[in-house]
């Protein structure tokens, strides 16, 4: 019997907050939420904040897409290099130990005084003098004002997108409402396995843009700028500081599709068997200035003037940059953001056994790519394809009726060309398989697109669907563009309150730069737990019904530990490391210390 890949486990931390205990949902739809939760919301939101004013306007207001703080860098100061010269007969003062070797022929050099050279130029010399600009870009999805990942562990210099993805994944392995430890006990090293990544790789000056930029500065390139800045390294640091883990690592890369890549690597894995559980996610820390004036230079970013002139707003008035992002609306580029979103999925067996919280179920996830192109950035047909086979399972599993209660999730940009072609794609899906008025939303406008990590947005805010009953609406738009393909499909510009249970299946949908498309069908937790009651029947589930309470209780006292700012990430740097005189080792097994299996060494012939 296949497995079925179900979802226990969600951690991280984005523009609405902290992700564990639905928060970062509940930001978003904090308005409509009970005067309880929404008070919690605040104290989780406040906590990694720092700070104590839970009733603050100001709090609210530091969260989810804004104008650019000067925490990472300063947007109107920006320092570059600006080209120059020294004409032919010019003469300069420089330090001594400024002068360097060798000395290039055109110079002519002499001793000035005791601290300092003559340099007499034969020649033109072209220099490069130090100035700053300010950024025409000034919206972005910002982690929440005041919050410093490297402050929580000993982060050692560690590029912010690791920072994030210790953080993250230490949320969602802490949130679980059990301890690891109990993992391993049921499952063999090798039946685990992490797949994160980012897919900009750590492009922070502790990473790969340090190491690029350095000698151009007149410094020196760190012994840790190129091994910390590669793009799997999230799921590196996941292994060697959170979980210790021996199992399957890597990353499955496809720009802004990459977290579903992810996903659909986790969801292959369990189906087969070859593993039990998969910590699976991403981290992208994008906002440093080198990656806005890349997008930006693309036209792929809406500017300050560009969202003005939306508004009818003058240069004194500035540019609405709560709204920057508005998806299928009258809009000028994508909102750029930072993110590190982390899920936990297992097996149907694993999952009743630990009685682990059933947020969902992972049905299928799809990839595909646009074919010829005419250019490398412009969309093409995989987005159908993916989007087509999607909704062509969920019809499998939860038949015609379940498929008309589908909503989606949409790639939702903020880019004219996407509001075209993303909601052509979903407009014929939805008439080919006779779904009328699809309901359509794309949080992207509450958090900005962070890439790679931009489908585990959309995931955390799908399960916070099904557990409160309210799905974000597009709240930054007033109306649908004339361009826009919405035969089938209805927009929501405003919340939308609807039955936890008449939801039975969501559509996460991802394209990606250079032709990298992906689609999930994402199972409701009541249709996941009718699977597992025909799959295990009833006497199966009353276990872990009993079972799951225990684990509800140990997740609301993180919950509660967290809000009180009790708790630190895992971060085990040095602990617990095994050698070669740790294991057992036979022909037949492997036995790894801290776990109850051993790893299988008596394989069949896969071929015969």
């Amino acid at each position: 019997m296949v497995k079925l890949p179900v979802i226990i486990g969600m951690g991280g931390i984005g523009p609405a907050g902290r992700t564990s205990c639905h928060h970062a949902y509940r930001r978003l739809v904090i308005d409509q939420l009970s005067l309880a939760d929404a008070e919690a919301t605040k104290r989780a939101l406040a906590q990694v904040m720092g700070r104590s004013d839970v009733e603050s306007d100001d709090l609210l207001k530091g969260s989810l897409v804004r104008k650019l703080e000067n925490n990472l860098f300063d947007p109107q100061a920006i320092p570059l290099h600006k080209a120059f010269g020294a004409d032919q007969g010019s003469s300069l003062l420089v330090n001594k130990k400024r002068v360097g070797s060798p000395i290039p022929e055109h110079w002519t050099v002499t001793e000035h005084d005791d601290q300092r050279m003559r340099i007499d130029l034969e020649a033109n010399q072209p220099l490069l003098v130090p100035i700053t600009r300010q950024s025409t870009i000034n919206a972005a999805g910002q982690l929440p004002s005041g919050f410093d990942p490297s402050k929580l562990y000993q982060s050692r210099n560690h590029p912010r997108g690791l920072q994030m993805s210790v953080y993250g994944a230490s949320d969602a392995i802490s949130s679980l409402g059990f301890d690891w430890d109990r993992v391993k006990q049921c499952v063999a090293p090798d039946q685990i396995a992490v797949y994160a990544g980012s897919g900009m790789a750590q492009l922070d000056y502790n990473g790969v843009g340090g190491m690029l930029q350095a000698r151009l500065l007149g410094k020196r390139v760190t012994s840790k700028q190129c091994p910390l800045g590669l793009a799997e390294m999230p799921a590196d640091f996941i292994n060697a500081y959170v979980l210790g883990s021996v199992g399957a690592t890597g990353t499955n890369m496809g720009a802004c599709a990459t977290f579903l890549y992810n996903l659909n690597q986790a969801k292959d894995d369990i189906r087969s068997g070859r593993r039990r559980i998969v910590l699976v996610g991403n981290s992208e820390a994008p906002l440093v200035p080198e990656v806005f004036e890349g997008y930006g230079n693309m036209g792929a970013l809406a500017t300050d003037e560009e969202l003005r002139e939306l508004d009818g707003r003058s240069v004194e008035e500035g540019a609405d940059h709560r709204r920057a992002c508005r998806p299928f609306s009258g809009n000028c580029g994508f909102t750029l953001a930072e993110s590190a979103q982390f899920f936990v999925i297992c097996d149907d067996e694993l999952a009743l056994e630990l009685g682990a919280n059933i947020y969902g179920a992972v049905a299928d996830v799809f990839v595909n790519a646009d074919g010829f192109k005419k250019s490398i950035s412009g969309p093409g047909l995989g987005n159908y394809i993916t989007v087509g086979k999607a909704m062509a399972v969920a019809r499998s599993i939860v038949g015609e009726q379940g498929l008309q209660r589908s909503f989606v999730q949409a790639h939702g940009t903020g880019t004219p060309q996407n509001r075209i072609t993303e909601s052509h794609i979903l407009n014929e899906a939805a008439q080919v398989f006779g779904i009328s008025n699809l309901p359509v939303t794309a949080i992207k406008s509450y958090v900005g697109h962070s890439l790679s990590a931009a489908a585990g947005d959309q995931l955390a805010a799908t399960l916070g669907t099904w557990q409160y009953g309210v799905i974000p609406g597009i709240s930054t738009i007033d109306h649908i563009a004339d361009d826009v393909y919405q035969d089938q499909l209805r927009f929501l510009m405003q919340h939308e309150s609807v039955d936890t249970q008449g939801l039975d299946v969501a559509f996460l949908n991802s394209k990606g730069f250079g032709g990298n498309n992906a689609t999930g069908a994402i199972l409701a937790p009541h249709a996941t737990q009718e699977i597992l009651l025909k799959r295990h029947g009833k006497e199966a589930i009353k276990r872990h019904a009993a079972l799951n309470e225990q684990t509800r209780e140990r997740q609301a006292e993180y919950d509660v530990r967290c809000s009180k700012g009790e708790l630190s990430p895992i971060y085990q740097f040095g602990e617990g490391v095994l050698g070669a005189e740790d294991i057992e080792f036979s022909s037949k097994a492997l036995h790894v210390p801290g776990y109850s299996k051993p790893v299988d060494l008596e394989i069949p012939n896969p071929y015969e």
